[in-house]
């Protein structure tokens, strides 16, 4: 069963609300909710984790960690899944966000030439260029992901436990 591997994996909500630093952050982490290991909560989590690691700011984490609790879902589920954008793959997701931004808008060219630069002045400079395509990438690219995510945990998690009670009936029916 899914809930017994993430009980497994995951560690105990008393080791995570016990430390001094996250009890700083107030009683809201002290809900039963924001523990529970369940289809609904995990797929929310999952889905929570997933648009927040699509988007394009620093302290994801935090980003995840607040709509966990606003949507009382898994608060170390969707925590972790933020590190699907980590520093390694962050650069070609976020261009695969850009070219799906620029497939959006109708901009099939791509980008006007340009030549790397490591300064701010660069950055700003190009970021006039590039903003609206990638952030309408950015949500395009995190909606679909968190949707998927969620419907495929569903699902998943679903057909396992229909597995395990198929199993169990045959156990007891012989």
């Amino acid at each position: 069963m899914p809930r017994r591997t993430l009980k497994k994996i995951l560690p105990h909500h008393s080791k995570v609300t016990d430390n001094p630093m996250i009890q700083r952050l107030g009683p809201r982490l002290k809900d039963p909710g924001l523990w529970h290991i369940n289809r609904r909560s995990v797929s929310g989590a999952v889905a929570v984790g997933l648009f927040a690691a699509f988007v394009p700011v620093p302290f994801q984490m935090f980003i995840a960690a607040i709509g966990a609790i606003l949507f009382r879902v898994n608060i170390l589920v969707s925590v972790v899944l933020v590190w699907i954008s980590n520093p390694v793959t962050m650069p070609p997701l976020f261009y695969f966000c850009y070219r799906v931004g620029l497939w959006i808008l109708g901009d099939p060219a791509g980008y006007h030439p340009f030549a790397f630069e490591p300064s701010f002045e660069w950055l700003l400079h190009e970021l006039h260029y590039i903003w609206k395509p990638f952030l309408l990438g950015c949500l395009v690219v995190g909606s679909s992901a968190a949707t998927i995510g969620y419907v495929t945990v569903r699902g998943l998690w679903r057909y396992l436990l229909v597995k395990h009670i198929h199993r169990r009936k045959r156990r007891y029916m012989r």
